[in-house]
Protein backbone atom coordinates (compact mmCIF):
# COMPACT_ATOMS: atom_id res chain seq x y z
CA UNK A 1 0.00 0.00 0.00
CA UNK A 2 2.88 2.08 0.61
CA UNK A 3 2.42 4.37 -3.31
CA UNK A 4 5.60 6.64 -3.68
CA UNK A 5 4.71 9.11 -5.73
CA UNK A 6 7.15 11.83 -7.37
CA UNK A 7 6.50 14.03 -5.04
CA UNK A 8 7.47 11.62 -2.44
CA UNK A 9 10.29 10.42 -3.78
CA UNK A 10 11.37 14.01 -4.09
CA UNK A 11 11.29 13.89 -1.05
CA UNK A 12 13.03 10.77 0.27
CA UNK A 13 16.13 11.78 -1.21
CA UNK A 14 15.53 14.97 0.24
CA UNK A 15 15.79 13.52 3.64
CA UNK A 16 18.71 11.63 3.42
CA UNK A 17 21.15 14.28 2.31
CA UNK A 18 19.00 17.38 4.52
CA UNK A 19 16.44 19.40 4.82
CA UNK A 20 17.76 22.23 2.03
CA UNK A 21 16.97 20.24 -0.61
CA UNK A 22 13.04 20.04 0.17
CA UNK A 23 10.74 21.29 -2.18
CA UNK A 24 9.65 24.59 -1.32
CA UNK A 25 5.99 24.06 0.29
CA UNK A 26 3.84 27.25 -0.54
CA UNK A 27 2.56 27.64 3.40
CA UNK A 28 -1.72 28.64 3.49
CA UNK A 29 -2.83 31.90 5.33
CA UNK A 30 -4.05 30.06 8.33
CA UNK A 31 -4.82 32.46 11.30
CA UNK A 32 -1.86 32.85 13.65
CA UNK A 33 -1.64 34.44 17.13
CA UNK A 34 0.56 35.96 18.75
CA UNK A 35 2.58 33.98 21.54
CA UNK A 36 6.25 33.87 23.09
CA UNK A 37 7.33 30.27 22.75
CA UNK A 38 8.54 29.04 25.91
CA UNK A 39 12.52 29.74 26.78
CA UNK A 40 14.04 26.04 26.19
CA UNK A 41 18.55 26.15 26.68
CA UNK A 42 18.95 23.07 25.10
CA UNK A 43 21.62 21.09 26.93
CA UNK A 44 25.36 20.68 26.15
CA UNK A 45 25.45 17.39 23.66
CA UNK A 46 22.12 16.65 23.47
CA UNK A 47 21.24 13.80 21.58
CA UNK A 48 17.46 12.10 21.24
CA UNK A 49 15.87 9.12 20.36
CA UNK A 50 12.56 9.23 19.39
CA UNK A 51 10.07 5.96 18.63
CA UNK A 52 6.90 6.59 16.70
CA UNK A 53 4.57 4.14 14.68
CA UNK A 54 5.76 3.31 11.25
CA UNK A 55 4.10 5.07 8.39
CA UNK A 56 0.48 3.81 6.07
CA UNK A 57 1.69 6.29 3.90
CA UNK A 58 5.18 6.57 2.60
CA UNK A 59 4.88 10.76 2.69
CA UNK A 60 4.33 10.24 6.68
CA UNK A 61 8.01 9.25 7.02
CA UNK A 62 9.81 10.87 4.38
CA UNK A 63 8.25 14.38 5.02
CA UNK A 64 8.51 12.96 9.01
CA UNK A 65 12.78 12.42 8.86
CA UNK A 66 13.08 15.74 6.74
CA UNK A 67 11.68 17.39 9.20
CA UNK A 68 14.26 16.22 11.75
CA UNK A 69 16.79 16.99 9.27
CA UNK A 70 15.76 20.63 9.81
CA UNK A 71 15.62 20.46 13.33
CA UNK A 72 19.13 18.74 13.70
CA UNK A 73 20.31 21.56 10.95
CA UNK A 74 18.77 24.26 13.62
CA UNK A 75 19.86 23.42 16.98
CA UNK A 76 22.35 20.92 16.22
CA UNK A 77 20.80 17.86 18.10
CA UNK A 78 21.77 14.53 16.37
CA UNK A 79 18.15 12.53 16.49
CA UNK A 80 17.42 8.66 15.52
CA UNK A 81 14.18 7.91 14.93
CA UNK A 82 12.37 4.22 14.94
CA UNK A 83 9.37 3.08 13.07
CA UNK A 84 7.88 0.21 14.61
CA UNK A 85 4.62 -1.86 14.08
CA UNK A 86 1.38 -0.76 14.90
CA UNK A 87 0.82 -3.13 17.32
CA UNK A 88 4.11 -3.82 18.47
CA UNK A 89 4.48 0.31 19.47
CA UNK A 90 2.53 0.02 23.19
CA UNK A 91 4.70 -3.20 24.36
CA UNK A 92 7.99 -1.23 23.46
CA UNK A 93 6.76 1.82 25.14
CA UNK A 94 5.42 -0.34 28.42
CA UNK A 95 9.03 -1.62 28.37
CA UNK A 96 10.79 2.07 27.96
CA UNK A 97 8.49 3.23 30.85
CA UNK A 98 9.02 0.38 33.64
CA UNK A 99 12.60 -0.30 32.55
CA UNK A 100 13.13 3.89 33.27
CA UNK A 101 15.26 3.29 29.64
CA UNK A 102 15.29 3.73 26.18
CA UNK A 103 13.61 6.20 23.87
CA UNK A 104 13.28 10.11 24.93
CA UNK A 105 10.11 10.78 23.02
CA UNK A 106 7.80 8.19 21.85
CA UNK A 107 4.66 9.15 19.53
CA UNK A 108 2.60 6.80 20.55
CA UNK A 109 -1.71 6.13 21.07
CA UNK A 110 -4.42 8.50 22.31
CA UNK A 111 -4.01 6.54 25.60
CA UNK A 112 -0.10 5.62 26.24
CA UNK A 113 0.60 8.96 28.70
CA UNK A 114 -2.63 8.39 30.64
CA UNK A 115 -1.11 4.20 31.41
CA UNK A 116 2.44 6.15 32.63
CA UNK A 117 1.53 9.58 33.65
CA UNK A 118 3.88 9.64 36.48
CA UNK A 119 6.99 8.78 34.37
CA UNK A 120 6.45 11.24 31.77
CA UNK A 121 7.76 15.20 31.76
CA UNK A 122 5.17 17.58 32.31
CA UNK A 123 4.49 19.78 28.63
CA UNK A 124 1.87 22.62 29.84
CA UNK A 125 4.36 25.05 28.69
CA UNK A 126 5.01 24.02 25.15
CA UNK A 127 1.21 23.03 24.55
CA UNK A 128 -0.31 26.62 25.86
CA UNK A 129 2.07 28.19 23.77
CA UNK A 130 1.15 25.92 20.68
CA UNK A 131 -2.57 26.34 21.52
CA UNK A 132 -2.67 29.98 21.27
CA UNK A 133 -0.54 30.61 18.53
CA UNK A 134 -2.88 28.37 16.25
CA UNK A 135 -6.35 28.82 17.33
CA UNK A 136 -6.74 26.31 20.16
CA UNK A 137 -6.86 22.94 20.51
CA UNK A 138 -9.51 20.36 18.66
CA UNK A 139 -11.87 18.74 21.80
CA UNK A 140 -10.32 15.54 21.55
CA UNK A 141 -6.61 16.56 21.46
CA UNK A 142 -7.60 18.24 25.08
CA UNK A 143 -9.30 14.68 26.27
CA UNK A 144 -5.62 13.10 25.30
CA UNK A 145 -3.07 15.56 26.34
CA UNK A 146 -4.24 16.88 29.57
CA UNK A 147 -4.36 14.34 32.79
CA UNK A 148 -7.99 13.87 33.67
CA UNK A 149 -9.47 16.42 36.21
CA UNK A 150 -6.07 18.86 35.58
CA UNK A 151 -4.92 21.28 33.03
CA UNK A 152 -1.84 19.36 32.84
CA UNK A 153 -0.37 18.26 29.61
CA UNK A 154 1.18 14.99 29.89
CA UNK A 155 1.50 14.64 26.37
CA UNK A 156 1.19 16.89 22.54
CA UNK A 157 -1.40 15.04 20.03
CA UNK A 158 -0.05 15.47 16.77
CA UNK A 159 -2.46 14.26 14.69
CA UNK A 160 -5.95 12.05 14.57
CA UNK A 161 -6.80 9.63 12.48
CA UNK A 162 -10.02 9.24 11.23
CA UNK A 163 -12.29 6.48 11.10
CA UNK A 164 -15.45 6.91 8.10
CA UNK A 165 -16.74 5.15 5.88
CA UNK A 166 -14.87 4.36 3.01
CA UNK A 167 -17.16 3.01 -0.26
CA UNK A 168 -16.89 2.84 -3.91
CA UNK A 169 -20.08 4.67 -5.13
CA UNK A 170 -20.82 2.93 -8.01
CA UNK A 171 -21.35 -0.04 -5.89
CA UNK A 172 -22.81 1.68 -3.10
CA UNK A 173 -25.77 3.02 -5.86
CA UNK A 174 -26.26 -0.41 -7.01
CA UNK A 175 -26.71 -1.26 -3.73
CA UNK A 176 -30.08 1.06 -3.74
CA UNK A 177 -28.38 3.64 -1.92
CA UNK A 178 -27.94 7.36 -3.52
CA UNK A 179 -26.58 8.76 -0.24
CA UNK A 180 -24.78 6.87 2.38
CA UNK A 181 -27.01 5.61 5.31
CA UNK A 182 -26.49 7.63 8.80
CA UNK A 183 -28.96 4.45 10.21
CA UNK A 184 -27.76 1.64 11.05
CA UNK A 185 -30.40 -0.34 10.01
CA UNK A 186 -30.17 0.75 6.18
CA UNK A 187 -26.56 0.61 6.44
CA UNK A 188 -27.49 -3.32 7.47
CA UNK A 189 -29.32 -3.12 4.17
CA UNK A 190 -26.79 -1.76 2.26
CA UNK A 191 -24.29 -4.83 3.31
CA UNK A 192 -26.85 -7.01 2.77
CA UNK A 193 -27.22 -5.75 -0.90
CA UNK A 194 -23.29 -4.97 -1.25
CA UNK A 195 -22.70 -9.09 0.00
CA UNK A 196 -25.52 -9.98 -2.22
CA UNK A 197 -24.31 -7.96 -5.48
CA UNK A 198 -20.76 -9.53 -5.23
CA UNK A 199 -18.97 -6.34 -3.47
CA UNK A 200 -19.57 -7.44 0.05
CA UNK A 201 -18.00 -5.06 3.21
CA UNK A 202 -15.31 -6.03 5.55
CA UNK A 203 -14.30 -4.26 8.78
CA UNK A 204 -12.23 -5.46 11.16
CA UNK A 205 -12.54 -7.87 13.89
CA UNK A 206 -9.14 -8.56 15.25
CA UNK A 207 -6.89 -7.35 17.26
CA UNK A 208 -6.10 -4.31 14.89
CA UNK A 209 -5.17 -0.97 16.87
CA UNK A 210 -6.89 1.49 14.67
CA UNK A 211 -9.54 -0.45 12.57
CA UNK A 212 -11.05 -3.18 15.10
CA UNK A 213 -11.38 -0.31 18.05
CA UNK A 214 -12.67 2.17 15.81
CA UNK A 215 -15.60 -0.03 14.29
CA UNK A 216 -16.40 -2.12 17.57
CA UNK A 217 -16.94 1.49 19.36
CA UNK A 218 -19.07 2.79 16.87
CA UNK A 219 -21.59 -0.04 17.47
CA UNK A 220 -21.62 0.60 20.87
CA UNK A 221 -21.58 3.85 20.82
CA UNK A 222 -24.75 4.65 18.05
CA UNK A 223 -26.42 2.23 19.92
CA UNK A 224 -26.00 4.33 23.11
CA UNK A 225 -24.12 1.59 25.00
CA UNK A 226 -20.57 2.57 26.87
CA UNK A 227 -17.81 0.86 28.64
CA UNK A 228 -18.28 3.49 31.78
CA UNK A 229 -20.24 6.02 32.71
CA UNK A 230 -19.45 9.42 34.49
CA UNK A 231 -18.82 8.10 38.19
CA UNK A 232 -15.77 5.73 36.25
CA UNK A 233 -18.10 2.38 37.41
CA UNK A 234 -18.48 -0.28 34.59
CA UNK A 235 -21.91 0.01 32.57
CA UNK A 236 -21.21 -2.02 29.73
CA UNK A 237 -23.73 -4.96 30.50
CA UNK A 238 -26.88 -2.78 29.37
CA UNK A 239 -29.62 -3.48 27.07
CA UNK A 240 -27.96 -0.65 24.55
CA UNK A 241 -25.05 -3.02 24.40
CA UNK A 242 -27.06 -6.13 24.15
CA UNK A 243 -28.94 -4.30 20.79
CA UNK A 244 -25.52 -3.23 19.00
CA UNK A 245 -24.39 -7.13 19.78
CA UNK A 246 -27.62 -8.05 17.85
CA UNK A 247 -27.04 -5.67 15.70
CA UNK A 248 -23.15 -7.16 15.08
CA UNK A 249 -24.00 -10.64 14.71
CA UNK A 250 -26.46 -9.66 11.47
CA UNK A 251 -23.96 -7.85 9.92
CA UNK A 252 -20.97 -10.49 10.30
CA UNK A 253 -23.06 -12.54 7.53
CA UNK A 254 -22.67 -9.56 4.74
CA UNK A 255 -18.86 -9.27 5.27
CA UNK A 256 -15.71 -10.73 3.56
CA UNK A 257 -14.88 -14.16 4.88
CA UNK A 258 -11.79 -13.89 7.50
CA UNK A 259 -12.32 -10.03 8.88
CA UNK A 260 -12.54 -11.87 12.51
CA UNK A 261 -8.16 -11.83 12.05
CA UNK A 262 -7.73 -8.96 10.26
CA UNK A 263 -5.21 -6.85 11.07
CA UNK A 264 -4.68 -2.99 10.17
CA UNK A 265 -3.49 -3.33 7.57
CA UNK A 266 -6.20 -5.86 6.16
CA UNK A 267 -8.75 -3.87 5.24
CA UNK A 268 -6.24 -1.43 2.81
CA UNK A 269 -5.48 -4.66 1.05
CA UNK A 270 -8.85 -6.04 0.13
CA UNK A 271 -10.71 -2.57 -0.57
CA UNK A 272 -7.44 -1.77 -3.16
CA UNK A 273 -7.90 -5.69 -4.05
CA UNK A 274 -11.55 -4.74 -5.10
CA UNK A 275 -12.83 -7.96 -2.90
CA UNK A 276 -14.83 -5.28 -0.79
CA UNK A 277 -16.61 -2.16 -1.69
CA UNK A 278 -17.29 -0.68 1.82
CA UNK A 279 -14.94 -0.63 5.13
CA UNK A 280 -14.11 1.62 8.10
CA UNK A 281 -10.07 3.61 7.31
CA UNK A 282 -8.39 6.43 7.24
CA UNK A 283 -7.66 8.13 4.08
CA UNK A 284 -4.32 5.87 3.10
CA UNK A 285 -6.28 3.53 0.70
CA UNK A 286 -7.69 7.24 -0.59
CA UNK A 287 -4.32 8.34 -0.98
CA UNK A 288 -3.24 5.22 -2.52
CA UNK A 289 -5.67 4.94 -5.60
CA UNK A 290 -5.22 8.56 -5.81
CA UNK A 291 -1.45 8.96 -6.15
CA UNK A 292 -1.09 5.77 -9.01
CA UNK A 293 -2.38 6.46 -12.01
CA UNK A 294 -3.22 3.08 -13.09
CA UNK A 295 -6.33 3.74 -10.26
CA UNK A 296 -7.38 6.84 -11.47
CA UNK A 297 -10.72 5.12 -12.16
CA UNK A 298 -10.97 3.79 -8.63
CA UNK A 299 -10.11 7.22 -7.42
CA UNK A 300 -13.13 8.49 -8.99
CA UNK A 301 -15.11 6.13 -7.67
CA UNK A 302 -13.85 6.11 -4.09
CA UNK A 303 -15.46 8.46 -1.39
CA UNK A 304 -16.26 8.58 2.82
CA UNK A 305 -18.79 9.25 4.46
CA UNK A 306 -19.69 9.13 8.58
CA UNK A 307 -20.28 5.70 10.57
CA UNK A 308 -23.96 5.00 11.04
CA UNK A 309 -25.00 7.78 13.93
CA UNK A 310 -27.59 5.41 15.31
CA UNK A 311 -29.40 7.31 18.80
CA UNK A 312 -25.84 9.42 18.75
CA UNK A 313 -26.42 13.15 18.16
CA UNK A 314 -22.82 13.57 16.87
CA UNK A 315 -20.34 11.37 14.63
CA UNK A 316 -20.27 7.74 16.63
CA UNK A 317 -16.44 7.52 15.57
CA UNK A 318 -13.01 8.33 17.90
CA UNK A 319 -10.18 8.97 16.07
CA UNK A 320 -6.54 7.37 16.75
CA UNK A 321 -4.76 9.82 18.25
CA UNK A 322 -1.16 10.49 17.56
CA UNK A 323 0.43 11.46 21.32
CA UNK A 324 3.72 12.53 21.68
CA UNK A 325 5.00 12.55 25.29
CA UNK A 326 8.79 12.40 26.96
CA UNK A 327 9.99 10.47 29.49
CA UNK A 328 11.46 11.39 32.67
CA UNK A 329 14.26 9.33 32.28
CA UNK A 330 15.91 11.78 29.45
CA UNK A 331 18.88 13.54 30.07
CA UNK A 332 17.65 16.25 27.66
CA UNK A 333 14.20 17.43 28.26
CA UNK A 334 14.38 20.85 27.57
CA UNK A 335 15.79 19.08 23.81
CA UNK A 336 12.97 16.84 23.54
CA UNK A 337 10.35 19.92 24.60
CA UNK A 338 11.77 21.88 21.92
CA UNK A 339 11.72 19.26 19.61
CA UNK A 340 7.95 18.94 19.93
CA UNK A 341 7.33 22.37 19.76
CA UNK A 342 9.30 22.75 16.25
CA UNK A 343 7.56 19.73 14.42
CA UNK A 344 4.11 21.25 15.87
CA UNK A 345 5.32 24.72 13.81
CA UNK A 346 3.64 25.38 10.82
CA UNK A 347 6.85 25.65 8.74
CA UNK A 348 6.97 21.63 9.86
CA UNK A 349 3.74 20.96 10.38
CA UNK A 350 1.90 21.68 7.11
CA UNK A 351 4.36 20.12 4.84
CA UNK A 352 3.67 17.25 6.99
CA UNK A 353 -0.41 17.53 6.79
CA UNK A 354 -0.90 18.33 3.27
CA UNK A 355 1.52 15.45 2.14
CA UNK A 356 -0.16 13.03 3.82
CA UNK A 357 -3.30 13.93 2.52
CA UNK A 358 -4.64 14.99 6.12
CA UNK A 359 -4.42 10.84 7.12
CA UNK A 360 -3.42 12.56 10.59
CA UNK A 361 -5.73 14.93 10.79
CA UNK A 362 -4.34 18.56 12.77
CA UNK A 363 -5.56 19.01 16.53
CA UNK A 364 -4.86 22.76 16.28
CA UNK A 365 -7.67 24.35 14.47
CA UNK A 366 -5.77 27.06 12.75
CA UNK A 367 -4.77 24.07 10.70
CA UNK A 368 -8.37 23.41 9.59
CA UNK A 369 -7.64 26.65 7.35
CA UNK A 370 -4.85 24.65 5.13
CA UNK A 371 -5.31 24.64 1.57
CA UNK A 372 -5.05 20.69 1.69
CA UNK A 373 -8.79 20.61 3.50
CA UNK A 374 -9.84 22.54 0.16
CA UNK A 375 -7.92 20.53 -2.18
CA UNK A 376 -10.17 17.60 -2.63
CA UNK A 377 -13.86 17.56 -1.47
CA UNK A 378 -13.44 13.60 -0.97
CA UNK A 379 -11.04 14.24 2.18
CA UNK A 380 -13.43 16.27 3.75
CA UNK A 381 -15.49 13.72 6.64
CA UNK A 382 -11.57 13.62 7.75
CA UNK A 383 -10.90 17.15 8.52
CA UNK A 384 -12.07 17.81 11.99
CA UNK A 385 -11.48 14.23 13.21
CA UNK A 386 -9.80 15.89 16.14
CA UNK A 387 -12.85 17.45 17.23
CA UNK A 388 -15.42 14.33 17.73
CA UNK A 389 -17.00 13.74 21.29
CA UNK A 390 -16.45 10.23 21.69
CA UNK A 391 -12.87 9.05 23.50
CA UNK A 392 -11.93 5.55 24.51
CA UNK A 393 -13.72 4.73 27.90
CA UNK A 394 -16.16 6.91 26.78
CA UNK A 395 -18.28 8.58 29.37
CA UNK A 396 -15.66 7.66 31.88
CA UNK A 397 -12.58 9.62 32.55
CA UNK A 398 -8.96 8.92 30.18
CA UNK A 399 -7.06 7.05 32.94
CA UNK A 400 -4.90 4.07 33.44
CA UNK A 401 -8.27 1.81 33.09
CA UNK A 402 -9.95 3.46 29.93
CA UNK A 403 -6.31 2.45 28.38
CA UNK A 404 -5.32 -1.07 29.59
CA UNK A 405 -9.02 -1.91 28.98
CA UNK A 406 -8.55 -0.64 25.13
CA UNK A 407 -5.10 -2.19 24.56
CA UNK A 408 -6.60 -5.55 25.94
CA UNK A 409 -9.60 -5.70 23.23
CA UNK A 410 -12.25 -5.86 25.50
CA UNK A 411 -14.75 -4.38 23.33
CA UNK A 412 -13.57 -6.01 20.11
CA UNK A 413 -13.52 -9.14 21.78
CA UNK A 414 -16.93 -8.75 22.99
CA UNK A 415 -18.06 -8.02 19.33
CA UNK A 416 -16.28 -10.38 17.67
CA UNK A 417 -17.36 -13.47 19.91
CA UNK A 418 -20.94 -12.86 18.89
CA UNK A 419 -20.48 -11.78 15.30
CA UNK A 420 -18.49 -15.06 14.75
CA UNK A 421 -21.29 -16.58 16.93
CA UNK A 422 -18.71 -17.97 19.41
CA UNK A 423 -21.11 -16.25 22.72
CA UNK A 424 -24.17 -15.45 22.91
CA UNK A 425 -24.96 -11.74 23.49
CA UNK A 426 -25.64 -12.10 27.12
CA UNK A 427 -22.65 -13.86 27.34
CA UNK A 428 -20.71 -11.77 25.55
CA UNK A 429 -21.36 -8.92 27.59
CA UNK A 430 -21.09 -10.54 30.95
CA UNK A 431 -17.16 -11.36 30.09
CA UNK A 432 -16.58 -7.98 28.67
CA UNK A 433 -17.73 -6.60 32.03
CA UNK A 434 -15.41 -9.18 34.00
CA UNK A 435 -12.32 -7.88 32.39
CA UNK A 436 -13.53 -4.57 32.26
CA UNK A 437 -13.95 -4.62 35.96
CA UNK A 438 -9.69 -5.86 36.18
CA UNK A 439 -9.00 -2.45 35.57
CA UNK A 440 -11.62 -0.50 36.85
CA UNK A 441 -11.28 -1.36 40.52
Amino acid sequence: MNIITRRSALLTGAAAIGAAALPKFALSAIPIGNATPPKLPIESGATLRVLRPTKFLDPDEVIFRANIAKFTEQFKVPVRVDFVGWEDLRPQVGVAANTGAGPDIVVAWPDDPHLFSDKLVELSDIAEYLGQKYGGWYYLAEKYGKKWGTNNWIAIPMGGSGGPAVYRKKWVQEAGFDTFPTDPADFLKLCQNLKKNGHPAGFALGNAVGDANAFAQNLLWSHGGFLVDEDNKVAINSKETIEALKYAKELYPTFIPGTISWNDASNNKAFFAEEIGLTQNGVSIYFAFKNDPKYAAQAADTDHAPMPLGVSKTRAEQALILNAMVFKHTKYPNAAKEFIRFMMEQEQYEPWLAGCLGYWAQPLKAYAQSAVWTSDPKIAAYRDTCGLQYWNGFKGPISQASGAATADYVLVQMFAAVASGQATAEDAVKEAERRAKRFYR
